[in-house]
């Protein structure tokens, strides 16, 4: 049945939307260790337009408790560092004149399991995604019931999106495994 290949098919490209968001927002969670992505969300006020801090200068980590970030017009220095402190990302940015050196300091206890309870709302937030396209698949294969389709076929169809839905809840348990692991770490 075409229907249903089509069916599984969007099913697993939307679980995989949702591993994919997931990645991306576990990127967001930092584990004490400074990377570019923890400014990912900074914009900058650039001649009237909000623009991302990486399109208005160079991000670097030159180890790992330091992030610089180099802008490309001097003038820029002064909106940057306002931008960094508005986002309220708990960084104090020193200017140097050059550019503008972060230190990233060590997470607290307390903050790293603020950091893993948000990490748990992240994945929880993703099984509901995959859960929800299993409903929309179980629905679309009623329907082709309705309409004709063999009891069997749909009965095997519901049973392969359950079994895309367990791996995934499963891949989504192993990340949040190393995410936290990450957090963690001291």
């Amino acid at each position: 049945m075409e229907e249903i290949e089509f069916i599984l098919d969007s099913t697993k490209e939307s679980m995989e939307g949702s591993i994919a968001h997931l990645e991306k927002e576990f990127l967001n969670i930092r584990a004490g260790k400074a990377t570019p992505q923890m400014l990912g969300g900074v914009f900058v006020d650039y001649y009237g337009s909000q623009t991302p801090l990486s399109q208005v200068a160079n991000i670097n980590v030159p180890d790992a408790r330091t992030i610089t970030v180099t802008p490309w017009e001097k003038n820029m220095l002064h909106p940057i560092e306002k931008a960094i402190m508005v986002a309220n990302l708990g960084f104090n940015p020193m200017n140097n004149g050059d550019n503008i050196i972060i230190s990233v300091p060590a997470l607290t206890e307390e903050r790293r399991r603020d950091l893993v309870k948000q990490a748990k709302a992240e994945a929880e937030d993703a099984k509901i995604g995959i859960r929800n396209a299993r409903k929309d698949a179980n629905t679309d294969i009623k329907k082709l019931e309705k309409e004709g389709a063999s009891e069997d076929i749909c009965k095997t169809a519901e049973d392969d999106v359950q079994k895309l839905t367990d791996a995934y809840i499963r891949k989504i348990d192993e990340h949040l495994a190393v995410k936290e692991a990450e957090i963690m770490k001291v």
